[in-house]
């Protein structure tokens, strides 16, 4: 079994940290959030490397999780169809976001796609989402043979335009779909008004955003539903896995009977026929839900740290010319910080590319994402121009009219010379460590001339 990373162990390695932190002088000193630098050189030019320890390992389990899976194992029940455990992790989450309804799934794709399916999407409607986003929020549109259509960003918070989202609705328009990417909550207020003036239904993918708050209630139940991942990176994990909020029965029955080969009861005879036309099996084991049961006895913690670790880091990165972390809308009470994404402005770093200061960072002891590509560029994206069953639905020419509507500029910019990602194992780091980003960043800029042409 690896080797368990739990509470105590983790507070001790990060009072080593500290206490290594000390002998350095060349460090960033914690002394009420002031910080200074001297002449040492960065790693990649020869300096000691900045981080101190190292990032807790993910996903951080003890005999809790051990007991959960023996519990169900000696059970011989490992289905919700005759289990009790799904239904307990289900109440369980509904009490955590403050919903009526929870209905876990086999992932965050599921998730979402089972909402579309409960809102009876298909060939002929259109679905809008944002561009930078995880493939899996495209490919559920895409699933149910409806138009994909990709909205710009904000360059500032990652997030999608709701200017943008307005401009893309049409009479065809059937749901809008955003995401909050990186566990930030997108401009909620901006898009669930536009949803109401327009009268279409807003469904949250918050698959990177669990326990993250707009104006003091959790993102996903702000819209008619929210999709959560599950899956072995998420900040609460079984693998995989995933779950729909809702706190309208309508939908959520919907929801259930799609996942649920149409059929309404969780009991129902395998045998029996369901409601509606189609219907899938997209439903959760015991197993899963009695890990995400142990899971969330860390999660709340654990999301404090994050959310206190990546506001004092980037308390820090702002003040460095050249790198500006992410943008919180005014709305914005916690973050999730699945992500903790920010900016790179090579210009105030000597022209240093981002390539480079990645490297540099490398040597440090840190590993910066460039995070999400192009997706309204990519041939994958592009391929369903020429998809034999679109152009049967959409007509050839309304599928070349559909590659110039998803055009997304200043995704393309940000992508391609801006954007960067630390993970959300680094935001479970120490103080210290949050210092230490900071210091590595500014012995970089610092020496980035000398950096670029080396």
């Amino acid at each position: 079994m690896k080797k368990t990373i739990n509470r105590r162990a983790f507070i001790g390695a990060a009072a080593t940290a500290s206490a290594g932190m000390a002998l350095r002088p060349e460090s960033i000193l914690a002394n009420g959030g002031h910080h200074s630098v001297n002449d040492v050189k960065p790693a990649i030019l020869g300096g000691p490397k900045t981080l101190t320890g190292s990032f807790p390992g993910w996903p951080i389990y003890d005999h809790t999780e051990a007991k959960g899976l023996l519990d169900v194992l000696y059970s011989s029940q490992w289905g919700r169809l005759n289990g009790a455990v799904t239904s307990r992790f289900e109440e369980a989450h509904s009490k955590l976001y403050g919903v009526k309804h929870s209905l876990g799934v086999t992932s965050g794709t599921a998730a979402l796609y089972a909402m579309l399916g409960g809102l009876g999407i298909g060939p002929g409607d259109e679905v809008i989402i944002p561009v930078y986003t995880f493939i899996a929020t495209y490919n559920v549109v895409a699933l149910h043979y409806a138009l994909p259509i990709i909205v710009d960003m904000d360059p500032e918070s990652f997030q999608v335009d709701p200017k943008k989202v307005e401009a893309a609705i049409t009479k065809n328009t059937k749901a809008i779909m955003p995401v909050h990417i990186g566990g930030s909550p997108c401009d909620l207020d901006a898009i669930l008004a536009i949803g109401k003036k327009h009268n279409i239904p807003v469904i949250e993918d918050a698959c990177q955003a669990h326990l993250a708050e707009w104006k003091g209630k959790k993102v996903g139940s702000w819209g008619l539903g929210g999709g959560f991942s599950f899956q072995s990176s998420k900040n609460l994990n079984c693998g995989e896995g995933g779950a729909i909020i809702t706190n309208d029965s309508d939908f959520y029955n919907a929801c259930f009977a799609f996942h649920h080969q149409g059929q309404t009861s969780a009991t129902a005879a395998i045998v029996a026929t369901g409601a509606g036309v189609r219907g899938s099996n997209l439903r959760i084991t015991e197993f899963q839900s009695n890990i995400l049961l142990s899971q969330m006895t860390r999660l709340e913690e654990q999301a404090k740290t994050r959310n206190e670790n990546a506001l004092y880091l980037s308390s820090m990165l702002k003040e460095i010319p050249g790198l500006a972390p992410a943008k919180l809308y005014e709305g914005t009470t916690n973050g999730a910080y699945h992500l903790y994404m920010f900016r790179y402005d090579k210009e105030s770093f000597s022209g240093m590319s981002r390539a480079q200061f990645i490297k540099a960072m490398n040597a440090e002891g840190y590993y910066p994402s460039t995070g999400y590509g192009k997706m309204d560029k990519d041939p994958y994206i592009l391929g369903l121009a020429d998809n034999h069953f679109y152009k049967k639905i959409y007509g050839e020419k309304e599928m070349k009219r559909w590659k110039e509507r998803i055009d997304c500029p200043v995704n393309a910019r940000v992508t391609e010379e801006n954007a960067l990602w630390f993970m959300q194992t680094d935001m479970l780091g120490s103080k210290i460590q949050m210092e230490q980003i900071a210091e590595a960043a500014k012995k970089i800029q610092k020496y980035s001339a000398e950096i670029k042409n080396k």
